[in-house]
C-alpha cells in the first residue's frame, strides 16, 4: 500500500508515482486485500498532494495479471478517491486511465 515518486524523464509527465497492489490468489477477495488496494490509492493521493501536484492519473491497480476483479477494484478506487478528496478538501484533479472497454 505504499507509494514512491520518481521523475518522469522522457515521459510526458513530470513525475511518476509507483505503487504495487495486492496479489489475489483466491476469490472472494479478502478484506485485507481490499484494504491494501485502497491504501495504494490513498498513498498515491497523499504523495501527490505532498508534492503539490495538480493532477494524478491512475491505471487500474492490481487488475491485470495480479487478478483483482475489475468491478470490485473499480468500486474501491472510486470510493477511496472520492472519500479522500472530500475529507482533505484536496484540489487534485484525478483521471482514471483505462486500456480496454472491460476496464
Amino acid at each position: 500500500g505504499k507509494a514512491k515518486i520518481t521523475r518522469g524523464y522522457n515521459l510526458p509527465a513530470k513525475y511518476i508515482i509507483h505503487t504495487v497492489g495486492p496479489q489475489i490468489r483466491r476469490l472472494p477477495v479478502s478484506k485485507l486485500n481490499q484494504d491494501l488496494l485502497a491504501k495504494c490509492y490513498l498513498s498515491c493521493l497523499k504523495l501527490a498532494d505532498q508534492q503539490s501536484l495538480h493532477h494524478i492519473a491512475f491505471c487500474c491497480i492490481s487488475t491485470g495479471v495480479i487478478a483483482f476483479p475489475q468491478d470490485e477494484a473499480a468500486e474501491i478506487a472510486g470510493r477511496t478517491v472520492e472519500s479522500y478528496l472530500k475529507e482533505t478538501n484536496s484540489t487534485l484533479k484525478v483521471v482514471f486511465n483505462v486500456f480496454t472497454d472491460k476496464d
